[in-house]
């Protein structure tokens, strides 16, 4: 897979499965994994052309070094159909729809294993990632997460979750602070990657501002609807040199102060004890993992990386 670390995935595009054009613009987004889209994004009518551009979609999408994923429909709709098509072009990831509950998640670890050895593939290689877009599939997210070891993310949905939760959809998403806060706590406690709402509207700066929101609950991933949005939120997701710099201030006050036998550091009027220092040497840890990821796919040397996270 082009990115195996889940923390790493910065940016999941969603894209229709029947639009060329569309396919296009998401392979040159920048977008670390691309979704194309059997269900809402495709119109029944128009699912079995979706169906027949994967054998050709997702190899493009592997060479250009992207994680191809598949949303596919429901398994007890048109979902066998999907997997059908999708499995022979070797997706990254399998999304499922309204994610509510580890039998759902049973099944289609069934599913996906009986194609693997059906193709030769190599068995587990497929991820599951459960969309979790009712407020079901958000409380429920630990139990979801357990049924497939192939879950290593999990999905917050948007749309549909406003609307099962009765609630008014607007820009600054204030009907889903709640479910956004709750969603990266449970994924947490269960040792999977969250993966943030998609941001539905059209303007890039309030994506980045919703992004950079979700980075301080702890997100680490965005879903995204607009290629488009894409270089942007990629950079709001990335550590930058301020926050790099203020994070080796951090390390290396909190690492003298140590070695002076002190329990903590003052830096920049903050007391660092073991818990931020740990923050802030992950923090440099992951900018270097993402550093060397855009290294590898460029073909350039990395620098010197910063201490290992302890």
């Amino acid at each position: 897979m082009p990115i195996a670390d889940p923390d790493l995935r910065r940016t999941w595009l969603f894209g229709p499965g029947a639009d060329a054009n569309a396919h296009e613009a998401m392979l040159a987004s920048g977008a670390d994994a691309l979704i194309v889209d059997l269900e809402d994004f495709t119109p029944p009518p128009r699912r079995d052309e979706a169906r027949r551009a994967l054998a050709a979609l997702l190899p493009r999408w592997h060479e250009a070094g992207r994680i191809a994923v598949v949303r596919i429909n429901a398994l007890d709709a048109d979902g066998p159909d999907d997997l059908a098509a999708a499995m022979p072009a070797r997706p990254d990831v399998v999304a499922y729809p309204m994610a509510a509950s580890a039998a759902q998640m049973q099944a289609l670890h069934a599913a996906l294993s009986h194609w693997e050895r059906a193709l030769g593939i190599e068995a587990g290689r497929t991820e599951i990632v459960p969309v979790c877009e009712t407020a079901l599939g958000v409380v429920d997210v630990r139990a979801i997460a357990a049924g497939s070891p192939r879950i290593r993310c999990a999905l917050l949905g948007a749309e549909d979750l406003a609307t099962d939760l009765c609630a008014e959809r607007q820009p600054d998403a204030v009907e889903l602070d709640h479910a956004r806060r709750r969603f990266v706590l449970e994924c947490r406690a269960a040792g999977i990657e969250p993966i943030d709402a998609p941001y539905t509207w059209g303007d890039a700066e309030g994506a980045v501002r919703e992004a950079r929101y979700a980075r301080r609950l702890g997100y680490r991933s965005k879903a995204l609807v607009r290629a488009d949005h894409a270089q942007a939120l990629n950079a709001a997701l990335t550590p930058d040199a301020a926050e790099l710099r203020a994070a080796a201030a951090v390390v290396a006050g909190f690492e003298a102060a140590r070695e002076r036998g002190e329990d903590r550091a003052l830096v920049a009027g903050h007391w660092v004890e073991v818990p931020t220092y740990r923050n802030a040497r992950r923090l440099m840890e992951r900018a270097r993992r993402l550093a060397q990821a855009g290294a590898a796919e460029s073909g350039d040397a990395v620098g010197q990386p910063p201490p290992e996270t302890p």
